[in-house]
């Protein structure tokens, strides 16, 4: 698949070719949905937590003798039908880790990249340095790919530091190592900036 390449200032200097077996399949919605699944089960902390009636503060004593008083027989005020009392069958802390296959996320990153590519919505960037923490040299480089306000994520060969801490402050922006995205980052921007460098990264890692 040949598609344009671009410098920082939004014009096409010459063409780039990026595999089919990446960019081209025929996506798989099924792997791409149990992908986001477990990504956002990931995120979850789990530590959701109520006390029940032996944990509950009080409730020693017996609120009244069992017979004569013509009411409900009661052992204790912390019984769960009183206020005050332990909750039934609340939550309890655990975890929520889903275990996807490998070939599975793969298969899920190639769906979603290949649906950013039938939408045109990948641009493969020459080069961007920077050698200082340079917000508006970020933003002006998504103006001139005509993203500017738009979501995008923007793949690197590593972790740039200066890039990374640069683009932060944009909203709708991320910047992430191509090795390190899942398919939840690439279906939750709408446009994806892959610097050239990084297309051997992504290939290499999905191959």
């Amino acid at each position: 698949m040949q598609v344009d390449l671009y410098n920082k200032s939004g014009e096409v200097v010459g063409q780039v070719e990026l595999s089919d077996s990446v960019f081209g399949i025929v996506p798989n919605e099924y792997a791409i949905h149990q992908s986001v699944v477990a990504y956002l089960a990931h995120q979850r902390q789990g530590t959701h937590k109520s006390k029940d009636r032996s944990e509950v503060s009080g409730g020693g004593k017996k609120p009244w003798k069992q017979k004569g008083r013509g009411t409900a027989r009661a052992g204790s005020t912390r019984s769960p039908l009183w206020v005050g009392g332990g909750a039934v069958h609340g939550p309890k802390p655990h975890g929520y880790n889903l275990k996807v296959p490998i070939k599975v996320k793969r298969l899920a990153k190639k769906s979603a990249f290949s649906i950013r590519a039938t939408e045109l919505n990948i641009k493969v960037l020459s080069e961007f340095e920077l050698n200082n923490f340079k917000t508006s040299e970020v933003m002006n480089l998504l103006k001139n790919l005509k993203m500017d306000g738009q979501s995008t994520l923007i793949l690197t060969n590593d972790m740039d530091k200066h890039f990374y801490l640069s683009a932060r402050n944009i909203p709708k922006v991320d910047v992430f190592p191509a090795e390190k995205i899942s398919a939840y980052d690439i279906m939750t921007h709408k446009n994806v900036v892959i610097l050239k460098n990084a297309i051997s990264k992504i290939e290499e890692v999905l191959l």
